[in-house]
């Protein structure tokens, strides 16, 4: 069934202005960041439809049954653990993502974090501006050479992170839910016995109760001294306050983070160290990419309105045909 009449849209989180107009042309939208999310719920939440989010608003079962209308919520990202799944696919609604268009853009950023962590370009990078290379040469630094990368979680990111790894001549293992067939890469069952035979430990696994704070006290010792945690997964996949006193103590050596437990807050003591490299949840903030996936939620959300199904719905919530009322 085609649809005749622009069905009510709440956004959550703002996008590119191109998604934006998209979004104007072919929806009624209702932006929390204008008119704010309870404002929009109280006045239009039986006439909404569709959610455009970016999952830095939780959309939570409360939310959920407050919108009796609601049929789909597209989701900008691969990770949609902001997302009452049980709720929605109690109602029957369907949640899309965005997958494969960050694949590489994340794979390349994962590198580049893993190797400014280990050669410390942004400490390189202050020893410069401060002017201390005109009192002494900037310490030498730890390397590649010579470790074993450990990667949590085979996905699609997973396998491109590994596939880049293994060009650096690096041996790659990883621990995933299950063993993969067809992978070059040894596969170990637990993230304990992983963490015990590398040095560098790189997560890439969604987020939610099942990992949360997998990396825990255990797994960093596991890593020993020489150890490097890259985390461009979630933040809580590990147990901040564990890693502060991990990097610490020097349990393990360094740590690349792009993503924290309560973003955009950064503990004061992750800051203070100097054997961190901290950025802003940037792993796929590029014009190019960035423009992909919303393209893809503002797809989704088209391709549901005109009938035709979601494109990329996630796993939790399948589509199992024409459905809709």
């Amino acid at each position: 069934m085609i649809e005749t009449e622009r069905a009510h849209i709440l956004s959550m989180g703002e996008m590119m202005p191109d998604v934006e107009e998209q979004l104007d042309r072919r929806f009624h939208v209702h932006r929390s960041a204008k008119s704010g999310l309870q404002q929009i719920v109280d006045a239009y939440g039986p006439l909404i439809r569709g959610i455009a989010t970016r999952g830095r608003e939780p959309t939570t079962a409360d939310l959920i049954a407050r919108l009796p209308a609601l049929e789909v919520v597209a989701n900008f990202g691969v990770g949609y653990d902001s997302i009452d799944l049980a709720a929605a696919a109690e109602r029957g609604i369907v949640v899309t993502n965005t997958p494969d268009v960050l694949n590489d853009e994340v794979a390349d950023f994962t590198l580049a974090l893993l190797l400014s962590t280990i050669r410390r370009l942004p400490q390189a990078d202050r020893h410069v501006r401060t002017g201390r290379w005109l009192e002494s040469a900037f310490p030498l630094s730890p390397t590649l050479r010579g470790r074993t990368v450990g990667i949590l979680g085979m996905g699609r990111i997973g396998k491109a992170v590994a596939q880049r790894i293994s060009a650096f001549d690096v041996p790659v293992v990883y621990h995933a839910r299950r063993e993969q067939e067809g992978l070059p890469y040894r596969y170990y069952p637990t993230l304990l016995a992983m963490a015990q035979e590398v040095d560098t430990l790189i997560a890439i696994v969604p987020g939610g109760a099942a990992t949360r704070h997998i990396i825990n006290a255990e797994i960093l010792s596991a890593l020993g001294p020489n150890g490097i945690l890259i985390n461009v997964a979630r933040g809580s996949v590990v147990d901040e306050s564990a890693l502060i006193a991990a990097l610490q103590n020097r349990t393990i050596l360094a740590a690349g983070l792009d993503v924290f437990a309560n973003e955009p807050h950064v503990p004061a003591e992750l800051i203070a160290l100097d054997n961190t490299v901290l950025l802003p949840h940037i792993g796929s903030a590029t014009h190019h990419t960035r423009g992909r996936m919303g393209q893809l939620v503002v797809d989704n959300l088209i391709s549901w309105f005109s009938g035709n199904g979601p494109i990329t719905p996630v796993p939790e919530t399948p589509w199992q045909g024409p459905s809709r009322p």
